[in-house]
């Protein structure tokens, strides 16, 4: 019995090596690179930001440079284009969880950045959350 997903398998992307070598155990995983997708999410801009205040930058800005970023990386790291790419903004977490809701997921594949302590306790863990809130398989995998 194989036990890999035969669905789309989701990758959250935030530039960090770890989410590099989340891209490349997914890869390893998959037959079809047209069945992974990569989400990158963006935080919130507030009210306060410097860019909203001077209206200096907006969301879709911010949306296309991260969508070219992410283009290039997915190039550097040996990707077609089949490779679905999609910027949300909001909680990493729960945003990386409905989108998986939304494609039907088989699995996602989310590194883990070894937080602990106070930093764990501040930040949370984005790994933590899509664990607890996903519908489909998560694979963590651990910050060495």
């Amino acid at each position: 019995m194989n036990w890999l997903p035969r669905k789309n398998i989701l990758v959250p992307v935030d530039f960090s090596d770890d989410s590099r070598a989340g891209l490349q155990t997914a890869r390893e995983m998959i037959k079809d690179p047209a069945h992974l997708h990569v989400i990158h999410v963006l935080p919130i801009m507030e009210v306060a930001d410097p860019g909203v205040i001077w209206d200096t930058i907006d969301d879709q800005s911010r949306r296309e440079h991260a969508e070219k970023a992410l283009r290039q990386e997915m190039c550097e790291q040996g990707f077609d284009d089949e490779v679905h790419i999609v910027v949300r903004f909001g909680d990493p977490g729960h945003e990386i969880v409905a989108y998986a809701e939304e494609i039907e997921a088989g699995l996602i594949v989310v590194s883990s950045h070894g937080r602990t302590g106070l930093r764990h306790l501040l930040l949370g863990s984005v790994a933590e959350r899509v664990v607890r809130l996903a519908r489909c398989a998560v694979l963590v995998l651990k910050h060495t």
